[in-house]
């Protein structure tokens, strides 16, 4: 695809106006050298569209062959890679494959050879060994997230499947931190290597970094007057530990704060489910892990919840990073017991006042649920000419529909939600009947 064509597509189809400069060098450096791209740019600077970019301007036209392969550490960041390329690749088939997604479904995919595979390492190899795949006509290679990848311990299963791909020509290297060596298994050739961590301005540079001291050593009811304090606004609360995070979620969901929840044990569909819920506006709190310090697509969040002290200044980097996205800005704050000690590299702009306790805003939105999604052939255009016609509500005000394999999500105001759930389940989805409910 052309330059051109490629920035009037992500013009029409995600509304971008132009490339930042990190974007602009990558598409550069990849189409002045034949060689491959090593990409080092802070989190939340877009680096899966600057790769995608790249992508798209050497993909071959479809020919139901496996062109290129994306390799991300989390399933998160394969959904979110692979629903990127499906918007601005039209006409190619990608296909993401990850863990806790049915194999049944990913092998009916693979069925037909997808131009693009997103996917772990762990699963892509799975595939490869049960023969669903065949990957040695690749010719283009993504390993994103590359530091994460080899912290998370992929490197047996990265040097393996790159065995498997010896026609490789071209390869992307993108990392938020700078390798001391890249493994030998990656064989780059001729890489041209675009460093913007130092000359990009840091998320942490638009962000205020607030310090909450808690008055005892357990901080629940302080983390409570603080969100009472926010009074509305996206905010992630991140805990060390999964324990901590149920137990701070079943606190606030007891005190009337509204909150999702967000940890490693939780089934894939409950994890997609909720960050959905928090993008449409069915909940502003998400209570997490460090699991979704990264990866995560979550638009706009205004803030972020230290419950815990991080484990290290990188993982302080990561977490503040889910605020502050691109060129906005952002708030972080810092909650301590009487005995907790900041450590050096959390850098304080101010202390905060606590205000007295107001009550938490109810987020504007209510989740319908649909028990059936593309694997049943439904779209988001049906779901949405569906609650028009049968749930008496101005179309207007239907919010986000996400459609996912086996189900469905669509936001509606929550003042109307009893109102069109009472109307919905009598009415029938291209000539089917559907279990809707409210999820939450």
């Amino acid at each position: 695809m052309k330059e051109m064509e490629i920035l009037r597509v992500v013009k029409e189809r995600m509304g971008i106006e132009e490339l930042n400069d990190m974007q602009r060098q990558a598409l550069d450096a990849w189409k002045s050298g034949g060689g491959d791209l090593v990409l080092y740019s802070p989190t939340g600077t877009g680096k899966t569209l600057a790769f995608a970019l790249c992508l798209l301007q050497a993909l071959k036209p479809p020919m139901q062959q496996l062109q290129a392969v994306v390799m991300s550490p989390s399933r998160e960041l394969v959904m979110q890679t692979a629903e990127l390329l499906r918007v601005l690749a039209t006409g190619y088939k990608v296909t993401p494959c990850y863990g806790g997604h049915a194999v049944a479904d990913e092998k009916a995919s693979l069925a037909v050879t997808p131009d693009i595979i997103v996917s772990t390492p762990g699963r892509l190899l799975d595939h490869h060994k049960r023969g669903h795949i065949d990957l040695s006509g690749t010719r283009m290679l993504v390993l994103d997230e590359m530091d994460k990848s080899l912290e998370l311990g992929f490197e047996d299963e990265m040097r393996r499947l790159l065995k498997q791909m010896p026609r490789i020509n071209r390869r992307i290297l993108a990392s938020a931190t700078v390798l001391d060596v890249v493994p030998d298994y990656v064989r780059l050739h001729n890489p041209f290597t675009l460093n913007v961590l130092e000359k990009t301005e840091l998320p942490q540079e638009r962000i205020t970094v607030r310090h909450v001291k808690a008055d005892s050593k357990d901080k629940l009811d302080t983390l409570r007057r603080l969100l009472l304090t926010l009074n509305g606004g996206k905010s992630i609360v991140f805990a060390n530990y999964r324990e901590s995070v149920e137990r701070i979620h079943q606190y606030l969901v007891k005190n009337r704060i509204d909150a999702g929840i967000y940890h490693g044990a939780m089934e894939q569909q409950d994890r997609e489910c909720v960050v959905s819920m928090l993008n449409n506006g069915s909940v502003s709190l998400l209570v997490a892990t460090d699991l979704a310090a990264r990866g995560l697509d979550i638009d706009t969040v205004e803030h972020i919840v230290h419950y815990h002290i991080p484990v290290s200044e990188q993982t302080y980097i990561h977490r503040n990073g889910r605020t502050a996205r691109v060129d906005a800005i952002g708030n972080a704050y810092v909650i301590t017991a009487p005995d907790e000690v900041l450590p050096e590299w959390v850098v304080v702009d101010e202390p905060m006042e606590l205000s007295p306790a107001k009550q938490m805003p109810r987020a504007p939105m209510t989740t319908l649920y649909f028990q059936a999604g593309k694997k049943e052939k439904l779209s988001r255009g049906d779901i949405m000419g569906f609650i028009a016609s049968n749930g008496g509500i101005d179309p207007k005000s239907i919010g986000r529909i996400d459609v996912r394999d086996h189900y469905a999500l669509a936001a509606i105001p929550h003042k109307d939600a009893q109102t069109v759930l009472g109307h919905l389940p009598q009415a029938k989805i291209k000539g089917k009947k559907v279990r809707i409910s409210i999820l939450r």
